[in-house]
């Protein structure tokens, strides 16, 4: 499979891309400044849109996700989004964002950007699935394995490392499910 990542030189995208040719697949990195997206995906048959703004550069969040469902329509390609926890729904009903457990308010304006992100993908008429991760997302150890859920929040630990949200990542590219929003945890 050819697949181009899209903030391949972040957290998540770069182990993607580790992961994606690991097994065997060929990958378009792409990053930040790229002057087509269109040309970017000519030819891929599957995009991971794993970026993330710079602090202070939320509000960039909505227009750089209509940007790539525009250019994956364009292409006619399927996009995985890695997005973020706060669009989930807790286990009490309410959404992760408005839970001071998990958003405390030092990481507010990116949860916030990422319940606009997962709305932008709502709207859009692109082949999307938008992949939440856990509250805690840090780099480790590939054990290889997770669990998945679909629009709320795991019980029990709610954290996985990069490592593993990539082998979702590309478990859900190879095999794709039903679902248009999912989440993982270890």
């Amino acid at each position: 499979m050819k697949i181009a990542v899209v903030g391949a030189a972040g957290m998540v995208g770069s182990r993607v891309v580790a992961e994606a040719t690991g097994r065997g697949h060929d990958v378009t990195p792409v990053f930040r400044g790229t002057a087509s997206l269109t040309d970017a995906l000519s030819g891929v048959d599957a995009v991971v849109a794993a970026t993330r703004p710079r602090p202070g550069e939320e509000s960039t969040v909505g227009p750089t996700t209509k940007a790539l469902l525009d250019a994956a329509l364009a292409a006619r390609k399927r996009i995985l989004v890695v997005g973020g926890a706060a669009a989930l729904r807790t286990p009490g009903g309410g959404l992760v964002l408005d839970d001071n457990r998990y958003v405390p308010p030092h990481i507010r304006p990116i949860a916030e950007a990422s319940v606009r992100q997962l709305e932008v993908c709502r709207e859009h008429a692109a082949d999307w699935v938008y992949l939440s991760p856990p509250a805690l997302l840090e780099p480790g150890e590939r054990t290889g394995t997770y669990r998945r859920g679909t629009d709320e929040l795991l019980a029990g630990a709610s954290e996985i490392s990069a490592e593993d949200l990539a082998v979702a990542v590309l478990d859900e590219l190879e095999e794709p499910r039903d679902d248009r929003h999912f989440t993982v945890a270890s």
